[in-house]
């Protein structure tokens, strides 16, 4: 039986969440189109498990599109705002909520519309189609990589990756996202326990999450006249791929469950939740917070 999703917190809402393929961003994705809104499905690689979302997702009777572009190269904000621009016209060609948005779900039907000097919607963009006022309410940057060892062995092109994709990235998305964003609108940040604990095991990827603590602190801020709150979340042991090297044996997986307060290890929908609360009204009053989301880890 279809989900009932058009009386849910976040419709007539559009999200756009990055690496949403897998892991914690599928979640996220999948929760914020249980609530309602229109959800594009980024990923940089990972095609075939983003467009398995988005048929999941409509399968409940939410509204997906993927869109791919990969994050750390040149140019990389703009491409992703492009296709992100293309599947929102495309959902609103393909017509009534939950119908696909293009024919293989990737939501590239239609032509781009006019753009301004600086890429801001055009007023007819502005306007919204196939029912949803505006271009955007709500940007989750949790696309990441990780794994860049201590200081012996870094070597300068992981250490550039790192920064690349977990806080250059990121920085430059917001940057695309604020003509397209609505007042009142949402940005979500997904850090990491790494950027509050010692971890020298992966300092590189510890710095970079750092970097984008900073700032979402320095954008909420600057964005608050908007009413546009911006917050950071930072899982502790979540079991996906990013980590699975860490819990390849009984013994390892019980050692990373002893850390929480809770005795496990952390699901995607531990975090996806929390983020559909940072998403909605009801979160309208927190803003430059840093909310730990690891399940009591080490307290």
């Amino acid at each position: 039986m279809a989900v009932e999703h058009s009386a849910g917190a976040l419709a007539g809402k559009v999200a756009l969440v990055t690496g949403a393929g897998r892991g914690i961003g599928r979640a996220i994705a999948q929760r914020l189109a249980r609530d309602g809104a229109l959800v594009g499905v980024h990923y940089g690689h990972s095609e075939t498990a983003a467009l398995e979302a988005v048929v999941e997702i409509r399968a409940e009777g939410g509204r997906a599109f993927a869109l791919g572009a990969r994050l750390g190269v040149p140019g990389d904000a703009e491409a992703v705002f492009a296709a992100f621009d293309a599947g929102v016209r495309g959902e609103g060609e393909a017509g009534a909520p939950g119908a696909p948005g293009g024919l293989d779900g990737r939501g590239e039907r239609g032509e781009r519309g006019e753009r301004g000097e600086r890429g801001e919607p055009s007023e007819a963009d502005a306007r919204g189609v196939g029912g949803v006022r505006g271009v955007l309410d709500i940007l989750v940057n949790n696309a990441g990589v990780s794994g860049s060892g201590p200081v012996g062995r870094a070597t300068p092109e992981v250490f550039d990756r790192m920064m690349a994709v977990n806080a250059k990235a990121p920085f430059f998305l917001v940057q695309q996202a604020l003509p397209r964003m609505r007042d009142g609108g949402r940005v979500i940040n997904v850090s990491s326990l790494a950027s509050r604990r010692a971890f020298p095991e992966s300092l590189a990827y510890a710095m970079s999450k750092g970097a984008l603590d900073t700032m979402t602190l320095c954008l909420a801020k600057e964005l608050a006249g908007r009413g546009i709150t911006v917050n950071a979340i930072g899982p502790g042991f979540i079991e996906t791929d990013m980590n699975a090297r860490r819990r390849e044996t009984p013994q390892d997986r019980a050692a990373l469950a002893a850390r929480s307060a809770f005795g496990r290890i952390g699901s995607p929908a531990d975090v996806a939740d929390v983020v559909a609360f940072l998403a909605s009204d009801d979160a309208r009053w927190i803003t430059g917070q840093y909310l730990d989301v690891s399940g009591g880890t080490d307290l």
